[in-house]
This record gives structure tokens, C-alpha cells and sequence, in this order.
């Protein structure tokens, strides 16, 4: 596993929904299958993950909902369809430890990151997640929002 500062230093997209919307429990590293110019349209960042979520389907696990953009020195003939389900790899041991907890009432899987590794592949943070409800979403904003007002203190106390 990669540290938190490689991390942000090849993260494409982190989906703030998931994190606002759920609470995550636990997360796991997954490769991607992608097609053509994607690779190169998810380096220019053409790539939205908001209403994205994963499902496990006959034993395999897939991306449903995620979105990436064509780029414009595609070739015209041969586009994949932007929003297409893409089989996210995992190891069949992870796979059914992750449907273990989905079975779960109110767990779901969410994609949370998108990043290069440091072997310059493309990985999906996947992580088990319980949603919130509206007013724990409001506690996290008041936590957010006082973090944020004594950090602000503290710059100007100095």
C-alpha cells in the first residue's frame, strides 16, 4: 500500500460525494480494465466518479456509472462508451470477503480515488461504506466548519 503522500501526489479524482453521503468503513486497492484513449483522457483528468458505485455481478466486481470523457484525438471510429461498466480486478478472496459485508444490510461498495500507482498503473480505491443519514451529514459539517475556524485562529494567533 502506498503512503498518504504518494497518494495525493498521483491522485487523478477523489469522489467528496462518497465521502459526504457515507461513512466509509474500509477500503481496498483495485486495477481497472480500460479500453482505447482512456488512459490518456483519465491522465488529462476527463474523468467524473460522482454517481459512480460498484457491484458485485456473477462473482466479478464492476464500476457502474463512471464517467470518462472522449478525448478529442480519438479516433472517430472506435470510442467506448463513456459511461460503460469496467471490471475492476481484484483476488477472488477479496472479492468475497467484500460480498460478505454487502450482504449486510446498508453496506454498500463505493468508489472513492482514483490514482497512478507508483508503477504508473491506473487504481480504484474501493471502499465499504454504511450511508448516512441527514443529520449525521449536518454533524459533519459543523465538525468541518469549527476544524477549519480554530485552524484559522491558530494561523492568525501566531
Amino acid at each position: 500500500m502506498m503512503s498518504k503522500k504518494e497518494v495525493k501526489k498521483n491522485l487523478v479524482f477523489k469522489n467528496k460525494k462518497a465521502f459526504h453521503d457515507f461513512t466509509i468503513l474500509d477500503s481496498l486497492e483495485a486495477g481497472i480494465m480500460l479500453e482505447g484513449s482512456e488512459v490518456k483522457a483519465i491522465r488529462e483528468g476527463r474523468v467524473n466518479l460522482k454517481d459512480s458505485f460498484v457491484r458485485i455481478i456473477k462473482g466479478e466486481v464492476f464500476l457502474l456509472n463512471a464517467h470518462i470523457s472522449h478525448l478529442s484525438t480519438t479516433n472517430v471510429n472506435y470510442r467506448p462508451d463513456e459511461r460503460r461498466p469496467r471490471k475492476l480486478l481484484l483476488h477472488s478472496k477479496q472479492i468475497g470477503k467484500m460480498y460478505a459485508k454487502v450482504t449486510k444490510e446498508g453496506i454498500t461498495l463505493v468508489c472513492t480515488k482514483l490514482y497512478f500507482n507508483d508503477k504508473n498503473m491506473i487504481k480504484v480505491e474501493v471502499a465499504t461504506a454504511q450511508g448516512k443519514k441527514l443529520h449525521d451529514k449536518r454533524e459533519t459539517l459543523k465538525e468541518k466548519s469549527l476544524k477549519r475556524e480554530s485552524e484559522q485562529a491558530l494561523k492568525t494567533y501566531k
